[in-house]
């Protein structure tokens, strides 16, 4: 049988866009990005196979790009495109998937279905999605189901996406609007758990960044998070929110490792819990950790200003500021608006001593009223006279912001105020109050370069000591196990094998042009899981090179036996199991280096 030594395709990763809400109500935008987030999720349960977080993949919502170009900025080899209508107790679900390298239609499927049976189309779709890039680009083992019904009541459902929706907004306004809608969710089921650890995480980060009281949130928080424990300890998503509370709202980093472990444990590829691992050694101070940890997630999320913040905040702190000004640069140049990049930016330039580019910052994007305190610092670190500034208006300034505890601001640009104004008893007030309220600006207090020239107080020595971070826990969650492995002894291939061979001989099922590998696995009483696995290893090739290999040979059979003379090339390939023209030619080609008519008059 030809092959082609080069075929097997080790890259097995997708992409999962938008999909595109094709409701009647454009307010149900919530639905279709909220089905689009949930097959993400149901697919980043299967190991080996490597698929773009959210924030990447929703980067393309609503703009009219290339697949092939979406593949090369995604680093993937399949993308997901699909449309989502919903109205009157039904939903209709289109999906197709596409080579990124040439924009191959590899499969596209219809779901009609009742609203009620939503999990199970979930599960459907990304099933039958998984058997896709499966078939064509490699094994990995599949779970029986990716999807189970979290809720058998939909419309609490469908206000936990709602929720969702407007907590992915990423503001004040959205955080609570969030909650509107998931404690919405819970009187509609109070035994659904996802919404308790959703309105949970929305008032940790409302409190640990001020944007309502610390204690009022956190205590908001902890009554969400109880309930959802009682209710699910098992999510990985209820996992991870219960780790942004330990780190973000208590500082508690070997407590919030151990959840975070837990959650990865379910989803070894989940970017945001990668990203509070990162800071977990970030603030530690075990900066290699955290380096690595970031390239990976990076890998999987490379559209994310997060990451690239949480990368340029580590360059940050090891005083790499050019390198962190060039990660906040990617940061806006993916998101325009965020704002925490801008801040970073402004504090590099200063204690980079560049004035010029500390002004064109200032003037381009305002600091909601620090650039004043930035011009400052400026002068007051570096003895800068020629910097004019009324400093009676930036000491009342300063007074401002010490009353408000720098509560608008992602840096602490009062503390740093109150250090170089040489007024140190007020700047370990603050100092000791924040670390005490566990403010997130101050997370990294002990490697804050601003903070330097108070690092050696017996003050700041003390407040070190007294967070005691512990000890980071390894390895605390046991490793991810897959249903039904794959592997096999040396005497169940062999079986297998032979098994195979004669079926492909005596009854050429090949010739089916709907096989597939699950179709196949039955016919031989297997598992498709080791179907796959077998045909990978023993042949170095997927499911489709292997199969199309038998059909190819079996083409090039018919078409020199003079009987099959009145039949066309197509007519042939259609005869021997190929569905299509286009995935004939382009196989044909990459065999055998050459067309079929080319072919055909060579073997005249």
């Amino acid at each position: 049988m030809l092959g082609n030594p080069e075929s097997i395709q080790t890259e097995k990763s997708i992409a999962v866009l938008p999909f595109v809400n094709m409701s009647a109500d454009p307010e149900n935008e919530y639905f279709s990005d909220g089905i689009t987030e949930e097959i993400i999720n149901a697919l980043t349960t299967i190991e080996g196979l490597r698929v773009t977080a959210r924030t990447s993949a929703f980067a393309f919502k609503g703009r009219n790009i290339d697949v092939r170009t979406i593949g090369r900025q995604l680093n993937v080899a399949s993308i997901l495109e699909g449309s989502v209508r919903k109205g009157k107790g039904k939903v209709r679900i289109t999906a197709q998937l596409i080579r990124s390298d040439d924009g191959t239609h590899l499969w596209s499927e219809k779901f009609d279905r009742e609203l009620a049976d939503i999990f199970a189309v979930q599960d459907e779709i990304s099933l039958l999605i998984a058997d896709q890039v499966w078939e064509n680009f490699g094994h990995f083992d599949i779970q029986d189901h990716l999807v189970e019904a979290s809720t058998e009541e939909i419309s609490a459902y469908n206000l936990y996406l709602k929720g969702r929706y407007h907590e992915l907004q990423w503001s004040s306004a959205g955080f609570f609007k969030a909650i509107e809608f998931y404690d919405k969710s819970i009187e509609a089921d109070p035994t659904f758990a996802h919404p308790y650890y959703a309105a949970g995480m929305c008032y940790i980060i409302l409190g640990a960044w001020a944007f309502m009281p610390r204690a009022t949130g956190m205590q908001k928080a902890v009554k969400y998070l109880d309930r959802g424990v009682q209710l699910n300890n098992n999510l990985a998503s209820g996992h991870f929110v219960q780790a942004v509370r330990s780190l973000w709202g208590e500082w508690q980093f070997a407590d919030a490792h151990h959840h975070i472990s837990r959650a990865l444990a379910v989803n070894p590829t989940h970017t945001e819990s990668l990203e509070a691992v990162a800071e977990i050694h970030t603030a530690n101070g075990d900066f290699e950790k955290a380096t690595a940890l970031i390239q990976k997630m990076l890998s999987l999320n490379p559209l994310s200003p997060n990451h690239y913040y949480t990368k340029g905040n580590l360059h940050y702190l090891r005083k790499e500021y050019r390198k962190a000004i060039e990660c906040m640069d990617a940061a806006l140049k993916i998101d325009p608006s965020f704002a925490i990049a801008f801040e970073v930016k402004a504090a590099c330039y200063i204690l980079l001593r560049d004035y010029q580019n500390l002004e064109t910052q200032l003037s381009q994007t305002p600091l909601a009223g620090h650039s004043q305190t930035c011009r400052l610092l400026f002068r007051l670190i570096h003895k800068r006279d020629d910097i004019e500034l009324d400093l009676e208006e930036v000491r009342a300034a300063s007074h401002t912001m010490l009353q408000a505890q720098g509560a608008a601001s992602f840096i602490p640009w009062h503390l740093y105020l109150q250090v170089y104004l040489g007024n140190i008893d007020t700047a370990f007030a603050i100092l000791q109050e924040s670390v005490q309220n566990r403010m997130g600006q101050l997370i990294n207090f002990r490697n804050d370069p601003f903070l330097i020239p108070i690092r050696e107080d017996r003050r700041f020595r003390k407040l070190v000591a007294d967070i005691s971070s512990g000890t980071v826990l390894e390895n605390a969650a046991p490793e991810k196990t897959t249903i039904r492995t794959a592997k096999m002894d040396k005497a169940e291939a062999s079986a297998i094998v032979s098994a195979l061979t004669t079926l492909l001989t005596d009854e050429k099922p090949f010739l089916d042009p709907a096989l597939s590998l699950k179709s196949l696995a039955d016919q031989l009483s297997i598992h498709p899981n080791k179907l796959s696995w077998l045909i990978n290893e023993h042949f170095a090739q997927n499911f489709n090179e292997f199969i199309n290999g038998h059909r190819l040979d079996t083409f090039m059979a018919m078409s020199r036996d003079p009987a099959n003379s009145h039949l066309s090339l197509l007519g042939l390939a259609f005869e021997s199991g190929f569905n299509s023209k286009t995935v004939f030619n382009a196989f044909f080609k990459k065999a055998t280096g050459m067309t079929p008519s080319a072919w055909l008059k060579s073997e005249k």
